[in-house]
């Protein structure tokens, strides 16, 4: 009970933290149908940003202001490199941000260097929130969770209950109307855009000290980030908060399971003989196969359901 209660809830605050990413980039496809290649890299840099001003300001005032930096690198992004690509097509936009994230990089490399930086959970969240039976649960992991939730619900509200989200959902759908009613379509894509960057900057703000601050950051979270948007459902914000959770539950608790599948298979009643040629391979664990199965998960989802939990044919 206390391996399943704890898992339960790192599994919690890793799949709020993926949805956190993952929801910029689904907001930037479903309003400008934009598969943005760089989108871990401004996480990274919401992480390095976060480094930086909180080495001169502190911690909180760094959880703002890193964001908005972000913010503002992914609209100058829009606005001076993507709007101009835009109108050679989805392959040209695919390669120019596959091209940023390597221009960010290198970025980040000359400024930070090539080893980690020294960015750590402030002294204000380093204690314990709870025991739960022998174990004690960071009361930082849990402010992830709050802080993941509580931009659930605004982004929930902001494209729902607002003028601006109704103004940015027409955009998508009638940007002729849009633009005659005199909104500025171009430069709300642009917001939209820099605000998917944003978020992405948070996620970066909030997981570049839980785990590790360095230039490799965006590749190890940039391909799982695309495994939650397509299981999910391209530019579906609620597939993609239900795809984070489930991939954040199957790498959390499989990482816990040592039990090779011949374990599974005996007690299935199943007895492999260990002179078999299948016994090397089924001797892996649960925990060696945990990197791979949600892009298993992936391509089943792929063959089954091609447009994911909570996608559209259309998207």
């Amino acid at each position: 009970m206390e391996f399943f209660l704890i898992t339960l809830l790192n599994s919690l605050s890793y799949g709020l933290l993926l949805f956190m990413l993952s929801s910029g980039l689904t907001l930037i496809f479903s309003m400008m149908g934009v598969l943005n290649f760089a989108h871990a890299s401004f996480y990274m840099l919401g992480a390095y940003f976060a480094y930086q001003t909180g080495l001169v300001f502190g911690f909180w005032p760094a959880l703002f202001l890193a964001p908005i930096l972000v913010g503002v690198v992914g609209a100058i992004t829009e606005r001076y490199g993507l709007r101009k690509v835009h109108k050679f097509g989805h392959v040209a936009e695919l390669l120019f941000t596959f091209g940023l994230a390597y221009v960010i990089e290198e970025v980040v490399h000359l400024i930070w260097g090539r080893a980690p930086v020294d960015y750590r959970i402030p002294e204000s969240l380093n204690f314990t929130l709870f025991t739960l039976f022998n174990t004690q649960y960071p009361a930082y992991r849990a402010f992830m969770m709050l802080v993941s939730v509580g931009m659930l619900v605004s982004l929930y509200l902001v494209l729902t209950k607002t003028r601006i989200g109704l103004i940015v959902q027409a955009s998508l759908t009638h940007p002729e109307m849009v633009q005659a009613l005199g909104h500025n379509v171009p430069r709300v894509f642009m917001l939209v855009f820099a605000g998917g960057c944003a978020l992405a900057g948070l996620a970066g703000v909030l997981g570049g000290n839980l785990f590790i601050t360095e230039p490799g950051m965006a590749f190890s979270v940039g391909s799982i980030v695309f495994v939650v948007v397509v299981v999910g459902g391209m530019g579906s914000l609620v597939g993609a908060f239900i795809a984070s959770l489930l991939i954040g539950s199957i790498q959390t608790f499989s990482v816990g399971f040592d039990y090779s599948f011949i374990d599974l298979m005996a007690a299935l009643g199943v007895i492999i003989d260990s002179n078999s040629s299948w016994y090397a391979g089924l001797s892996i664990t649960i925990s060696q196969t945990a990197p791979v199965l949600p892009y298993l998960l992936m391509v089943l989802m792929l063959i089954v359901r091609p447009r994911g939990l909570m996608g559209t044919r259309e998207t």
